[in-house]
């Protein structure tokens, strides 16, 4: 079974690498192109569950102790398989 989990910053908090991305974008030439940047991060888990629900809780607590700093960032998990 795999995991795929997605971190990016709360809305709100300023996001530096986004917004120095967005500069590069826009001195590229894609200025009227992209609104806005943001960037996050994607962690792949293979993961020894035996079930999609067991999968998501371990998951979860992973996220709330090591993956995520829940105050300035949230996250989404997808289970697969």
């Amino acid at each position: 079974m795999k995991a795929i989990v997605n971190v990016a910053l709360k809305q709100g908090v300023l996001d530096d690498q986004g917004k120095a991305t967005h500069h590069a974008l826009d001195t590229l030439g894609f200025k009227e192109v992209v609104k806005d940047v943001r960037i996050g991060k994607q962690i792949i888990l293979e993961l020894n569950a035996t079930s999609q629900t067991q999968a998501r809780e371990e998951v979860t607590n992973m996220c709330e102790k090591l993956l995520a700093n829940t105050v300035i960032e949230d996250y989404t998990i997808e289970i697969i398989g």
